[in-house]
């Protein structure tokens, strides 16, 4: 892929193609900012910085139209080829080794025993990467440990402990009104998350990036994943050993989630771990690894007018100098960059095109919501996604989430119990400083509707809802 990625950047003279320093460096990893928790803008300049492009000969509506025009004559949306278990497993032999394949009948959470043959007086969370690379976290790990002899199971001279899985995932996308989801998700009494709120195991640290300045560190293996959804299994445990002397034992309804809002979209690692493909685009991603472990596994996404989207992703991320004339150079900038990459590669290609996506000053990429969504439905069948908009999210908080507790299948509430879900504050609303810089300029909202809308289109056919054209916007 390194070739590839080398033709791309060194051959793109015969397009007129600017040409940037590739990010390829030995013990460097960088990406956008995005992609590390709390990462800014200003922490990727420091560590890698693209040449400067002129732009002002594109700055012009009917220069960048031409710009549009060019990415929409080559945009075709292909049907990726579903690689084999077998092959999965060549690639995470460890993974398959510890998740199995089976797990308890009374269980609506994905949950097994697993033999504990850890030294009962040592802490098992000694080596949790987790804890070891953030200090938020110890306090969590340090209850944990705390407790986590009590939760052992004995049967036959041997400890057992009760591994999980979530049962569900919201998936994405980013900035699209996730992190209030998850705030009133997380109320019903049925439903726990992980002991963090965005772990990015599949993402990111399952390959070993924590922040884009630290490059790569050691992989977080996936014993480190399941010991974030401990709390709740030991909630689940005590569910299911309460029942176990009853002739008839109810079936244990608590689920686990998990809300990293990059598992959707983000397979920028991959060109570091697995072979090329022929085609420019990774052999394997995300859903494919969830998949084998949990085919029955539900995914929530949430959606917004992705143009908005990326004006708020704008204002989150930068850390200097933003204003709605910088948001406009950046747009047209990165508009420029994709342009140049559909000349050469196919659509796939660009969209996980992690020198690309490195490149562009604004992620145009995570607003293609639809290239995204076609390859979570090759392998996930449609009725174990939800889709869902932010805008029918914030006029009506209540019809949203009693959508959300149907597709989970999750119990009746009381009346007090809903108005608490229902009547909570929005979450993770915009910040002061950045709703004083106003609204993008009329010039910059016009292209990027122009970019957006084949992508809207066929994701409205795909749900069969014209409300993701996001015409009322």
């Amino acid at each position: 892929m390194t070739l590839v990625m080398a033709s791309y950047i060194l051959t793109g003279a015969k397009h007129g193609m600017l040409l940037i320093p590739s990010p390829f460096h030995y013990g460097a990893f960088t990406n956008n900012p995005n992609l590390m928790d709390n990462e800014s803008v200003s922490d990727v300049k420091d560590h890698y910085q693209p040449w400067k492009i002129n732009i002002s000969y594109i700055k012009d509506y009917p220069s960048i139209k031409l710009i549009i025009e060019t990415i929409t004559s080559k945009i075709e949306f292909i049907i990726r080829q579903r690689p084999d278990l077998e092959d999965l497993k060549k690639q995470e032999p460890h993974m398959f080794s510890v998740i199995p394949n089976e797990f308890l009948p009374k269980s609506k959470n994905p949950c097994w025993y697993e033999e504990y043959r850890g030294n009962i007086t040592a802490n098992p969370y000694t080596t949790n990467s987790y804890a070891l690379y953030s200090k938020r976290f110890r306090t969590i790990f340090d209850y944990l440990r705390k407790v986590f002899w009590n939760h052992l199971y004995q049967y036959k001279d041997k400890h057992y402990r009760l591994r999980c899985l979530p049962h569900f995932y919201i998936i994405g996308q980013p900035k699209c009104g996730t992190t209030d989801l998850y705030d009133r998700l997380r109320l019903h009494p049925d439903v726990r998350f992980s002991a963090i709120k965005e772990p990015h195991w599949w993402t990111r640290k399952r390959f070993g990036i924590i922040r884009l300045r630290d490059g790569f560190h050691d992989r977080y293996p996936v014993e480190d994943y399941l010991d974030l959804f401990d709390l709740a299994a030991h909630q689940i445990q005590g569910v299911l050993q309460s029942d176990s002397t009853k002739e008839h034992a109810r079936m244990n309804n608590i689920i686990i989630g998990e809300a990293s809002a990059s598992t959707m979209w983000d397979n920028n690692a991959w060109i570091f771990f697995y072979d090329n493909s022929t085609d420019g685009a990774p052999p394997f991603l995300i859903q494919d690894f969830i998949h084998a472990f949990q085919p029955n596994a539900k995914l929530i996404v949430m959606l917004r007018d992705p143009v908005e989207r990326l004006y708020s992703d704008y204002l989150y991320f930068a850390s200097a100098n933003k204003s709605a004339e910088d948001f406009h150079e950046k747009v047209a900038e990165s508009l420029q960059l994709f342009e140049n990459c559909m000349l050469d590669y196919s659509l796939r290609a660009c969209v996980y095109n992690n020198t690309l996506n490195n490149a562009m000053p604004v992620r145009l990429q995570v607003g293609l919501y639809v290239v995204y969504l076609l390859d979570w439905l090759t392998v996930f069948d449609k009725d174990q996604i939800l889709v869902l908009r932010l805008e029918d999210h914030a006029s009506n908080v209540k019809y949203t989430m009693h959508m959300v507790f149907q597709f989970l299948d999750l119990g009746p509430l009381s009346e007090k119990q809903e108005a608490l879900i229902t009547k909570s504050p929005a979450s993770n609303t915009r910040r002061p400083e950045d709703r004083s810089l106003g609204p993008m300029l009329p010039t910059t909202k016009a292209i990027l509707r122009d970019f957006y809308r084949p992508f809207n289109t066929k994701l409205a056919q795909v749900l069969f809802d014209d409300a993701f054209l996001w015409k009322k916007t």
